[in-house]
């Protein structure tokens, strides 16, 4: 019997639908989202895909995945409900005082980001903790209560703990969540104890108080999501993606929300990851532009690059330390703000500007017909003849050109061109804009990126990757099938995993491997039980290591990968072989005579990697329409010719300029370049020799 999976991703702009059906067929269809009611976008994109299937929700059995922006939004808005945090008596001021980095020694007006829980609602206690996990001045019960009648008083639905040394002992911690749940049960309490077990105190506060922020909102959506699923005949529990590839229950995941801020994002690295593996490329540049942003990832030897800590709402794009860290495992990539619906404006010195407001899903950019009248990408897409505004989402949400050539001339005018040339220049800035974004990732990463391939999705992705492409100087792009939806797609492909870190210092020579097992097995245990709540089985539950080392008197660890049999057999001498190694190749020396240092412990949990087809077939006897359409290319109006992708086989070549078009979104190939159909049901686009 053919069975069925479906995943639903909310992004800025559209809400993405997929399902799968185990035969290989595919349905996919596009949304506007629905901020103030984001389950309404979900729903309205889930009956969209069940209704071309012809099937109902009982239907539905295999998986149901989720990712969301709930969380990013809450954090970019700062909507969310009053939130309390509780510090160590003496350390009041840790958001305010930060790590006193400076990440722009030269701006005498540097800014950062406003902390989420400000002064008057954070509160200290009398306790401590010692750095050796000793408890030296135990938590007192009264205090406490008189801390939960101060947030009684201040309307606190919200609580964030972060003690001093509770990564080695959260002792204190716990007794300040048993006390809450005995005499005030209805305010949420996050730990840093659970929900970042590292050292670095500002790095902890700053994570629990992003989880106490956001976890008022999760926790009320991901329940109705639940109650709502099973209402309406779903028998499948929810799984939510999480930044680090992986998907869990949603039950816990409710209780983690920081672990979801680059859901959806994470899930398009994941599966670019997949499709590296199916053209038997090991290393590429993952490209997605959505309408909201654009983010890119190095995928290296199949696989993406993870980063302990990543920032959230940074006051400046390409500065790190500008925003608000978070320390979990994440996807590595960068997000700017470069999406179809980016606004394009002239900034103080008459120059143009793309980014990074918005114009979201309302009103959108001015071709959407929804009140926009600010030009955006979109709408210089559709002045420049890219997109067809007849056929945008096959023609059920048509676009209205006059409202968009109308956004580009007040642009022109500013510019002091053509509304043509206006047009052009935006998607110029645009993609130059994201291949700047894509070549400071991967050099601060001492990766060369030129000549590698990239994979573009989103649904403005397609449009603009062969600029982009040529631009980071690649000389291939692939178009997977279902590129608009692919995030939502990847959460199909992407295994149920979590991981998990804890903070145990010591140096190499003298490592108390007693007391590494003793962390190691708390971390699979808590993997384990994650694993089991989102269907694996302890006989599937893989398990992987990893270590954040440094020489000693660093401030920066290396993530070094270990080979279970390296644990197994406590081999320091081997643990230090891979890290010097891995500091040569990052930074081109080894400390030879220098102390090393184990700063962190990792634990991926694991179940086994989801296999389900992705690839359209070409509709057999289906008529191949010959069309073209002028398309203004540097400004100037050019004859291109127009493809249908459904209709595009393996032995067409197609050389650019050209169009192809699907209903969800368009490929833009440029000149020079020749696309064809791989047998995946990707679209390659390949540079011909010897262009420049």
């Amino acid at each position: 019997m053919t069975r069925y999976s479906l995943a639903i991703d909310i992004g800025g702009t559209f809400t993405d639908a997929v399902l799968l059906a185990s035969d290989g067929g595919s349905y996919v269809d596009k949304t506007l989202t629905t901020h103030n009611n984001l389950l309404e976008g979900f729903f309205r994109g889930v009956d969209l895909v069940l209704g071309k299937a012809g099937i109902g929700p009982a239907d539905v059995d295999d998986v149901v995945v989720h990712a969301t922006t709930v969380v990013t939004n809450a954090l970019i808005e700062r909507k969310g409900p009053p939130v309390a945090l509780l510090l160590t008596e003496g350390f009041r001021d840790v958001l305010y005082i930060r790590e006193e980095h400076r990440y722009d020694m030269y701006d005498p007006q540097i800014e950062f980001a406003e902390p989420l829980i400000p002064m008057e609602r954070t509160f200290t206690v009398r306790e401590r903790t010692f750095a050796d996990a000793t408890v030296d001045v135990a938590v007192d019960r009264q205090e406490i209560l008189d801390i939960i009648g101060k947030c009684r008083q201040a309307g606190i639905v919200s609580v964030a703990v972060c003690f001093l040394n509770s990564y080695r002992n959260g002792a204190n911690e716990e007794e300040v969540r048993r006390i809450f749940a005995e005499e005030a049960p209805d305010i949420y309490v996050s730990l840093s104890s659970v929900i970042a077990p590292q050292m670095r105190e500002y790095l902890r506060a700053s994570t629990v108080a992003i989880n106490a922020y956001t976890v008022p909102i999760t926790r009320p959506y991901l329940s109705a999501l639940i109650t709502e699923l099973k209402t309406r005949g779903f028998s499948q529990q929810p799984l939510i993606m999480l930044s680090n590839g992986g998907v869990i229950g949603a039950e816990r995941a409710s209780t983690i929300p920081v672990r979801m801020i680059e859901s959806g994002p994470a899930a398009g690295a994941l599966v670019a990851c997949y499709f590296s593996r199916i053209f038997g490329i090991p290393d590429l540049i993952s490209f997605d532009m959505g309408g909201t942003t654009a983010k890119a990832c190095i995928v290296q030897d199949h696989e993406p690059l993870v980063t302990g800590t990543f920032e959230v709402d940074r006051r400046y794009r390409f500065k790190p330390g500008s925003g608000m860290p978070i320390t979990v495992p994440s996807i590595d990539m960068i997000e700017i703000g470069a999406g179809g619906g980016s606004i394009a404006s002239v900034d103080d010195l008459g120059l143009l500007k793309i980014g990074p407001e918005s114009a979201g899903s309302m009103p959108g950019p001015a071709c959407y017909g929804r009140g926009g009248t600010d030009p955006c990408v979109t709408d210089a897409d559709v002045v420049l003849g890219i997109l067809d505004p007849k056929r945008f989402l096959g023609g059920d949400m048509q676009l209205d050109t006059a409202a968009a050539e109308t956004a580009l001339d007040d642009l022109g005018g500013k510019l002091g061109l053509p509304r043509s040339q206006a047009a052009w220049g935006v998607f110029e800035v645009v993609c130059e804009q994201m291949a700047a974004a894509t070549r400071t990732h991967a050099t601060e990463r001492g990766i060369d990126y030129r000549g590698l391939p990239l994979l573009a999705f989103g649904g403005a992705g397609p449009v603009h990757a062969c600029m982009v492409a040529e631009l980071t100087e690649s000389t291939k792009v692939i178009y997977p099938p279902l590129a608009s939806v692919l995030s939502a797609f990847g959460t199909l492909v992407t295994p149920a995993q979590i991981d998990l870190v804890r903070s145990l210092v010591s140096p190499l020579e003298s490592l108390d491997w007693a007391a590494v097992d003793g962390v190691l097995q708390s971390m699979m245990k808590e993997g384990g039980d994650a694993l089991r709540e989102a269907g694996i089985p302890d006989s599937e539950a893989c398990f992987a290591y990893a270590v954040e080392m440094r020489y000693a008197g660093q401030q920066s660890e290396v993530r070094i990968n270990l080979p279970a049999d390296v644990v197994s057999a406590r081999d320091t001498r081997r643990i230090q072989d891979l890290f010097e190694t891995e500091y040569h190749r990052q930074y081109g020396l080894k400390l030879a005579g220098m102390g090393i240092e184990i700063v962190n412990w990792l634990v991926t949990a694991s179940g086994a990697q989801a296999d389900r087809p992705a690839a359209r077939q070409a509709q057999a006897g289906a008529e191949r329409r010959s069309e073209s359409r002028n398309v203004f290319i540097g400004g100037e109006p050019q004859s291109v010719a127009v493809y249908q992708r459904a209709m595009i086989t393996a032995e067409d070549r197609i050389a650019g300029p050209a169009i192809i078009e699907e209903r969800e979104t368009t490929i833009f190939v440029l000149e020079n370049w020749v696309a064809t159909l791989h047998a995946s049901g990707s679209i390659v686009a390949e540079k011909t020799k010897g262009a420049s």
